[in-house]
């Protein structure tokens, strides 16, 4: 969707981020006591690069995840999906799921989009929909941070409908007891380097 976007806007927009102080695992405390979620990836490391396939230059799948650590009090897990670096005033939602069983310690790859056979439930993203959102940053904006926030949530209810990062915010500051998260990151190049790599393969012998 913005691959078309001229890389001077991308650019220029550099310095407008949203920034990691406004993603729910730094906004929301939980409070002494509660406990540390561990979150992994087998198609990324921490702070490390997205592969291509699940983003939106790819088959923008979602990638598959783990995590580690959940309380044996939990009754409930949840994921949100947030872009700390959304030139928006907000982090960009990617993908929220509520009501995950805690003894679900896994996503498998693209199993984040509707029909898909969760167990848990799809909440909204930033464009209103269901499902993985996948990374589409501006060309020339530099490199975004996804950051994978995964919250074990004791007492309350199911959600109702189909909830939003704020909706399920209030649900974690009321009943989360631990948290977790896993930073990957995904960049476009610019025209330059778009350019170069396209000489490359021309030249490359078959």
């Amino acid at each position: 969707m913005l691959e078309g976007l001229p890389e001077v806007v991308g650019r220029a927009l550099r310095g407008r981020r949203a920034g990691l102080d406004r993603i729910l695992f730094n906004r929301i405390s939980l409070g002494p006591g509660t406990g540390a979620i561990e979150v992994r990836s087998l198609a990324f490391a921490d702070h490390a690069p997205i592969p291509e396939i699940y983003t939106a230059d790819g088959d923008g799948r979602s990638p598959p995840l783990q995590w580690t650590g959940v309380p044996d009090a939990a009754t409930r897990v949840a994921l949100v999906v947030e872009d700390a670096d959304s030139v928006m005033p907000q982090p960009l939602v990617h993908a929220v799921v509520v009501d995950l069983p805690p003894g679900d310690l896994s996503l498998p790859d693209g199993a984040i989009a509707p029909g898909s056979g969760l167990s848990g439930r799809l909440g909204r993203n930033s464009v209103l929909g269901t499902g993985w959102l996948p990374p589409d940053p501006p060309p020339g904006h530099g490199p975004h941070r996804y950051v994978f926030q995964v919250f074990a949530l004791a007492g309350g209810g199911p959600h109702r409908g189909t909830p939003g990062r704020e909706a399920v915010a209030r649900a974690i500051a009321r009943y989360g007891i631990a948290s977790g998260c896993l930073v990957g990151t995904y960049e476009r190049p610019d025209a330059s380097e778009r350019l170069g790599k396209g000489a490359i393969a021309a030249r490359a012998p078959e």
